[in-house]
């Protein structure tokens, strides 16, 4: 039996923030280093980029935490929903890198380790990683969404670390069931508090 991990929740209310990831295409490979902690924020910006890409016909995907420190629930279960939908691409692969202790400890703890292709060794992409520090660029997109998107985002988010196994929809219960009500709540005034 494992030991409890505690997986920190983003809190609510949401505050938006702006997105914290270098992106940049490497030979054909899409490179997402996150530049901060993996939080809410990041994980609607790391969604909507993959799936910009992919609908580019890009298959083939890098995260990069080489300077992510730790990550929350809802970018944990991010990864896990946007690799999801590049392994339905023909050749598609999403591939982690630059993990540290704690971030796999994370990983590992929800069952993720074996839902993703995790570089613990750090022997892929060796040749790209030398061209990551040169041609990255910030990602200046807006990822704002109203607060009913992001209650659906971090739900969604919970929900697919819920699917891993029935410790983590023990584990995430009652966050999905607060999350749920609090959208059925206030999905007729527009809001979401």
């Amino acid at each position: 039996m494992r030991a409890p991990v505690c997986v920190p929740v983003a809190p609510l209310p949401f505050v938006n923030s702006p997105p914290s990831i270098l992106v940049g295409l490497i030979g054909e490979v899409f490179w997402l280093r996150i530049d901060d902690k993996g939080r809410m924020q990041n994980s609607v910006c790391v969604s909507q980029v993959v799936q910009d890409q992919i609908a580019r016909g890009v298959s083939q995907f890098v995260i990069d935490l080489e300077r992510c420190p730790t990550m929350d629930s809802t970018f944990l279960g991010t990864l896990k929903s946007v690799s999801r939908d590049v392994s339905r691409l023909p050749a598609g692969r999403l591939t982690v890198i630059n993990i540290n202790a704690r971030n796999l400890q994370l990983m590992t703890n929800l069952g993720l380790n074996h839902l993703l292709a995790l570089d613990v060794e750090n022997a892929a992409f060796i040749d790209e990683r030398r061209q990551v520090a040169t041609e990255l660029e910030r990602y200046e997109q807006s990822c704002d969404l109203s607060k009913q998107e992001q209650a659906q985002h971090v739900l969604g988010a919970h929900e697919s670390l819920a699917e891993i196994s029935a410790e983590n929809a023990s584990r995430f219960k009652d966050v999905i069931v607060f999350l749920r009500r609090d959208l059925d709540r206030h999905s007729g005034d527009g809001s979401c508090a």
